[in-house]
């Protein structure tokens, strides 16, 4: 049978049996994919050059690659990945560093450390997707990866202490170039530092993503001295944002498309109305959840959806005291919204859906969870007088009969 299975049949085998590398980290590997390269060589070489997605846990238990998480049970704290060669196809890699036991000083200092580090093995890696859980300063081997990783569109990096080799960030910058997204989340201790040299290298940046922050300083400084037309901004920074870092993208950012914004209670009306003006109805999506300031400042949803009149999504949620009024004054603003979401928006009642079927004719997807105010009565009337509705999040409670029926014909997805 291996006889007759030709080389790029058993690619396209290998391939359907890998997960994605956007694939839970804690969910078990398939059987079938880690035996796969223990049948013979043929298999090995041939499973090493289909492999287009990786996702490792890396710990003395991790069960995805035996022989390599075993070894590396032995060395706590190098990470070795001049393995990654071996995979001349992989484009997405994403690897959880598991928390591990460090002696005192363990190979501090050691910035040459094994063969990671050795001239002869620099190569130039096919990677476009890279995601790092969990790197300390003390990960001596990272700053190969680094060097390597020249065609890299996309960086997340989750839950990490240090950028590996003692936290120099001499490699760090020239896999930075050609980036199109970046993500940061919880990795207070280095985002001042990747936000500089994100603002130094990067001239292709898009997407800039940033949960946990880190100073209200380095953020300023990579709004204010990018060289990249950012188009989308995630922030959930409690007490990181302020009106200057608005101010700045009004300056700076004019093209921007989308901004989302969650718990940033330092922000005042007045900056975000001028962000609003100074994107001359550019913007398409807009987030605003958990900010009191939709709450504390009357006129403020008005005065925005005035010049965000080009609005596809729009995302309240969990501001719990917004009332009706204010709500209905923005919509009227905003015909082209196409997905609005209110979860958690307990001051909303009845009359504001009324406005949704008037103003928001071309609406495809809505969430009301947890919209106490919003009875089962209003849904039904929604369903009956959204033309193009496609998708409704709401109790099970809330759902007459009579719309589960109008929903079934319409094919309406209801997600309760």
């Amino acid at each position: 049978m291996d006889s007759v299975l030709c080389d790029e049949l058993l690619q396209e085998i290998f391939t359907r049996l890998s997960p994605p590398a956007t694939a839970p980290q804690s969910s078990p590997p398939s059987p079938s994919s880690t035996s796969v390269p223990l049948v013979s060589k043929r298999w090995l070489r041939l499973y090493r050059e289909s492999r287009t997605a990786l996702s490792l846990r890396l710990a003395p238990s991790a069960a995805l690659i035996p022989a390599l998480s075993d070894f590396l049970s032995n060395y706590p704290s190098p990470l070795l990945f001049n393995w990654v060669v071996r995979l001349p196809s992989l484009k997405e890699l994403s690897v959880l560093v598991s928390s591990r036991d460090r002696a005192e000083g363990e190979l501090q200092g050691t910035g040459d450390y094994g063969a990671c580090e050795s001239e002869e093995l620099e190569a130039e890696l096919g990677l476009e997707s890279l995601c790092l859980s969990g790197v300390s300063c003390d990960d001596w081997g990272v700053s190969w990866l680094w060097r390597s990783c020249k065609k890299l569109r996309k960086l997340q990096l989750k839950s990490c202490e240090g950028i590996g080799d003692g936290g120099s960030y001499a490699s760090f910058g020239r896999c930075l170039k050609g980036l199109q997204e970046v993500e940061l989340r919880t990795c207070r201790s280095i985002v001042d530092g990747v936000l500089v040299k994100l603002a130094e290298n990067c001239e292709l940046l898009s997407s800039l993503l940033l949960y946990d922050g880190g100073s209200r300083d380095s953020l300023l400084h990579f709004i204010s001295n990018c060289r990249c037309d950012l188009r989308k901004l995630d922030l959930r920074l409690p007490l990181d944002l302020k009106n200057d870092h608005l101010f700045a993208l009004s300056l700076h950012c004019r093209n921007m498309s989308s901004l989302w914004l969650q718990s940033c209670c330092l922000v005042t009306g007045n900056g975000l109305k001028t962000f609003g003006i100074a994107m001359n109805s550019g913007l398409q999506e807009l987030a605003l959840i958990n900010c009191d300031v939709v709450e504390r400042e009357p006129g403020l949803l008005a005065t925005l959806g005035q010049h965000l009149g080009q609005l596809r999504k729009l995302d309240l949620s969990y501001n719990e005291m917004l009332p009706d009024k204010e709500l209905i004054a923005m919509l009227a603003s905003c015909s082209r919204l196409i997905d609005l979401r209110l979860r958690g928006c307990k001051g909303l009642t009845d009359p504001v859906i009324l406005s949704i079927h008037r103003s928001c004719k071309l609406l495809e997807s809505i969430d009301l969870m947890h919209c106490r105010g919003i009875g089962e009565k209003s849904v039904e009337s929604l369903v009956l007088n959204s033309p193009r509705l496609k998708k409704l999040q709401v109790e099970e409670s809330k759902l007459s009969d009579a719309t589960k029926t109008w929903a079934s014909h319409k094919f309406i997805e209801v997600v309760a």
